[in-house]
Parts: C-alpha cells; sequence; structure tokens
C-alpha cells in the first residue's frame, strides 16, 4: 500500500481531518470543566499547535534516519487508541488535575487547570499526527521533479480534511451523537488507515486486534458515564450545537446548568413561589416601567434559558413575552422540564441579531432582560456600547432595560465595572442591587424610575413578591460611572470575566488548602464525602 500514491494521499486527507476533530473534541471536553471562553481556546489551539510542530521536526527527522511506511501506519494506531481513550479516562484526568491543583494553586486555577489537562490529553497524539506530512513527502516524492506538483498535493489534501474535520464533527457528530462518539468515529477512521496497511502487508495483526479490541472497550464504557461521572442523580445530560447541558433536581427545585460543578442558567422551583435567585430581583424592571400599569406590557429577554424569568413575567404582570435564546437544546429542555409557559413567544436566535435583522427589528418593549453571560462566556458582541444602543432603541419612552451580571463584584476595574459603566454612557439612570454572586443592573432614562418603583410596591398584592421588592429596593444603589467603555472594536470581556473567577475560585479553595495546613489528605477526603 505504501507504494500507491491515493492510500498515501488518503492518509494525508485524513490525518488532516483527525487533527481538526480532535482539537474540536477538545473544546467540547473542556468546557464544562472549564468553561468554552476564547481563553480556553487559545489555550487548545495553541498547545495543539505546539505539538504538531514538534511532531512536524520529529516526523521529518524519523522519515530520513528510518524511511519505513510501517513505523508510521503504527503511530496512526497509537493514535486511534489514544484518542478513543479519551472520552473515557479524560474525564477522570480533568478531574483529578483540578483536585491536585485545588489544593496547591492560589491564583490562574482556571489557565493551569485547562492548560495540563490539554497538555496531558492532547499533546501526545498531536505530535504523532504532526508526524504524517513529513514522512509523506519522504514516500511519495520520487524525483525533483515531481517535487513541488507531490508536496503540494499534499498539503492541499490536508487542508481540505481539515475543512471536513472542522464541518462535520460541529454540525453532525457533536450533535447527533456527542463529544465522545465523535472522538470514537475519528479513531475508528485513523484505526482503518493503519489496519489497511497492515492487513495487506500482513505484519501487526495481533496489534491491530488488540488496539481494535481497546477501542471497543472505550466506546462502551465512554457511553455509561458522562462529564459529570460522580453524579447519577441527573434528570438529563447531553450535548447540544453550543453547549453541554444538565438538568438535576433537588427536594425544592429543577435546575439548568452548562456547567458539571457550578452555575445555574433556569430554575423551576417545585413550590410555584418565586426562584430565591437573581431572577425575582429582575422583577423589579416592570415595575420601574409602564408596563405595571398595562394591560399585557412587552418583555423580551436576550437569554431566554429554560423560561424562569419569562413565566414570572406572565405570573405576575400577566405581560406578553418575547424569549430569544441561541441554543435549540435549551428550549425543548425548557418545555420539557421547566413548563415554559405555551404564551412565551420563543426564538431560536441571537440575542443581537434578533434586534438588528431578526423578529424584533422593528419593534419597542417595556422591560428588557439581557441574561446572556455565562461564568466568563461573555459575548462581547453583547457587551458593547453598540449593542446597548441597540437595545436601548427598543424600548418605550419610559423602558427599561435589566442585565445580570453573573459574577458579583464591586471592584475597580473588574468585568461588572467595565459593563455598568458602558451601559452607563448609553443611559441616564443606572442602579444596581447584590443578589446572592450576581449583581443585577437596571437601566432606563426615566428620571424618577426609584421614586415609582418605591410607590408601586404599596400596590403588590402578592405578599412573597412584595416582600422581595421591598428587599431589592432597599438594596439597590445609584451606579457612579467612570469610564471604562467596552466597544464592538475593544472589548476584553474574557479576561475581564477571568481576572474575577480566578478571585472567585481561590476564595473558595482557600479553606481546603488551609484546612490541609492542619490535617492530612485523607483527613480532607473524608470530609468531601
Amino acid at each position: 500500500m505504501a507504494n500507491k500514491k491515493w492510500f498515501l494521499y488518503a492518509t494525508e486527507f485524513f490525518g488532516g481531518m483527525a487533527v481538526m476533530a480532535i482539537e474540536l473534541g477538545a473544546s467540547r471536553l473542556l468546557a464544562p470543566y472549564f468553561s468554552s471562553s476564547q481563553i480556553v481556546w487559545t489555550i487548545i489551539i495553541g498547545t495543539i499547535m505546539i505539538a504538531l510542530a514538534i511532531g512536524n521536526v520529529w516526523g521529518g527527522k524519523l522519515a530520513d534516519k528510518d524511511p519505513n511506511p510501517s513505523k508510521l501506519y503504527l503511530r496512526l494506531m497509537i493514535v486511534a487508541v489514544w484518542t478513543a481513550c479519551i472520552p473515557f479516562v479524560g474525564k477522570y484526568v480533568i478531574a483529578l488535575i483540578s483536585l491536585i491543583l485545588a489544593l496547591f494553586v492560589g491564583n490562574g486555577f482556571l489557565i493551569i487547570a485547562s492548560l495540563l489537562s490539554c497538555a496531558i490529553l492532547f499533546v501526545f497524539p498531536l505530535i504523532l499526527l504532526g508526524s504524517i506530512t513529513p514522512s509523506l513527502v519522504k514516500y511519495t516524492v520520487k524525483t525533483l521533479d515531481e517535487s513541488g506538483k507531490t508536496v503540494g498535493m499534499l498539503e492541499a489534501l490536508n487542508t481540505i480534511g481539515s475543512i471536513i474535520g472542522t464541518f462535520l464533527p460541529t454540525f453532525v457528530t457533536i450533535p447527533t451523537v456527542g463529544t465522545s462518539w465523535t472522538f470514537i468515529i475519528f479513531a475508528l477512521v485513523l484505526f482503518a488507515l493503519s489496519v489497511t496497511y497492515f492487513i495487506s502487508n500482513k505484519i501487526h495483526l495481533v496489534k491491530s486486534g488488540v488496539s481494535l479490541l481497546v477501542i471497543i472497550v472505550c466506546a462502551v464504557l465512554s457511553s455509561i458515564n458522562g462529564f459529570a461521572f460522580w453524579d447519577s442523580s441527573l434528570k438529563y445530560e447531553g450535548e447540544s450545537i453550543y453547549n453541554y447541558l444538565q438538568v438535576y433536581e433537588t427536594d425544592t427545585k429543577i435546575v439548568l446548568s452548562t456547567n458539571v460543578l457550578f452555575g445555574q442558567q433556569s430554575v423551576k422551583p417545585k413550590s410555584g413561589a418565586l426562584s430565591g435567585g437573581y431572577y425575582d430581583y429582575a422583577l423589579a424592571a416592570p415595575i420601574m416601567s409602564d408596563l405595571y400599569e398595562k394591560e399585557g406590557g412587552e418583555v423580551l429577554i436576550l437569554g431566554l434559558g429554560a423560561g424562569t424569568y419569562a413565566n414570572q413575567c406572565i405570573k405576575y404582570y400577566g405581560a406578553h413575552v418575547e424569549g430569544v435564546e441561541i441554543d435549540t437544546d435549551i428550549v425543548n429542555l425548557a418545555y420539557e422540564y421547566f413548563d415554559l409557559d405555551e404564551r412565551v413567544d420563543a426564538h431560536v436566535f441571537d440575542g443581537r441579531a434578533y434586534l438588528t435583522v431578526g423578529q424584533g427589528k422593528n419593534k419597542k418593549y417595556d422591560v428588557i432582560m439581557v441574561d446572556a453571560y455565562q461564568d466568563i462566556t461573555i459575548p462581547f458582541q453583547m457587551s458593547s456600547v453598540e449593542f446597548f444602543k441597540e437595545v436601548k432603541s427598543h424600548l418605550t419612552e419610559n423602558g427599561v432595560m435589566v442585565v445580570n451580571m453573573n459574577m458579583y463584584s464591586d471592584e475597580k476595574n473588574s468585568i461588572n465595572a467595565y459593563l455598568s459603566d458602558t451601559i452607563s454612557s448609553v443611559f441616564s439612570e443606572v442602579s444596581t442591587v447584590k443578589s446572592g454572586t450576581n449583581r443585577i443592573l437596571f437601566a432606563t432614562d426615566r428620571t424618577n424610575y426609584l421614586t415609582v418603583f418605591d410607590e408601586r410596591i404599596n400596590s403588590i398584592s402578592d405578599s412573597d413578591l412584595k416582600r422581595c421588592m421591598i428587599n431589592c429596593y432597599n438594596g439597590l444603589s445609584t451606579y457612579s460611572a467612570g469610564n471604562s467603555i467596552l466597544t464592538d472594536d475593544k472589548a476584553p470581556v474574557e479576561l475581564l470575566g477571568l481576572d474575577l473567577i480566578d478571585k472567585m475560585i481561590a476564595g473558595e479553595l482557600s479553606y481546603y488548602q488551609n484546612y490541609l495546613k492542619d490535617h492530612s489528605i485523607f483527613d480532607l477526603f473524608n470530609e468531601l464525602t
């Protein structure tokens, strides 16, 4: 087979495809633990590019020293087995690395943990994949007269394979069969190349059989355990084209989360009362606006989630609600697990695009809720001054924008300060209130909105809502604007968010690190379990 140029070209094509598929799979494997922010993507891309560069150099030396195609295809088989093991073993590796770092690392936990996880899981197979091209050049170039043409063909096939390896996982395999089976599928592709070569040469047949058995075992095991492998009580665990999705239940509520360890995107209280989360304080926005005295005022939610806020606006104010959610699967979960009110007009769309080119383009709303920020994954296009100007243009005269800034902080130059300064440059009146680990911001051009809010609280008939609104009013503080403005051109939201969440994680981990000063690791393990 090494003498058949088409087979060598096929090796280059599928090798390029596998590189991109593994890279995209890496992002989905790490995202539930470390987020899918630009920072994590940078770590993945940088680590993989370094590995490929090392593989290029090493592969070239190997090809010159010992130009034996059998060794190339043996390396590909190793990559196939390693790739198949990633979805099963990778979750445990990430958990172990995170646990060890949690005990000894203060600042920089997120970067260090994601970098180490990426390096341990992906550097070795990508070095081996990087050795493909220089080896194939050695086998395919027979004369200098055709060297340019042959190398060009190899590079073209590698690029075309990479393109397909980019689109196929994103739009086909990950949404339909998930991240684990995406790794398995491309592992089988590399295995098929290797075993075809070995069978044709009648070598390494036992190794091929053992490798296939390992791939099959990994395929079965990775299908059994989810990302949150330690939790067997989940009502739902799955993946969409955008998110890792998890629905879990407690004695008092049902929760949607896109992270295996912390954070909640939507809540359904079993009692039917208020959620107990930031959504409750956000209910002040309709009271501040004219919606409170309207029959069926208009509410737009950019970041519908599973509909906690939408259902509340309908229940307490009889509002007409439009919800925009970019993830179709989240909308489906909203109906299945969270009883999203059928009267909610749900749209699968990007939040900003909905205002500029979507159905909301020519509409006005009494309240617009911006709830599209997840941990450090903040879409920059929904954090800029241009975006908030667009939101303002879709508000009625006394309309109110309410924003969930999902990480609480009052520090100067924090992500919250940047967002608040940016919003203050667009709206004349801005105030904020703390709600648990969140900060809720209200923005309007209505100068007497706080007076209106205070006066209307007494007319609220629902005692729980009235009590909640009193607490919200007492906690409100008028924001004093600075000059830290985010724009479409310059919005370093990932770094700002990383700095804040890094401090939050360091604060949480300090307890366990101090505990270890007087106790053993086994004592800590017993306490955690």
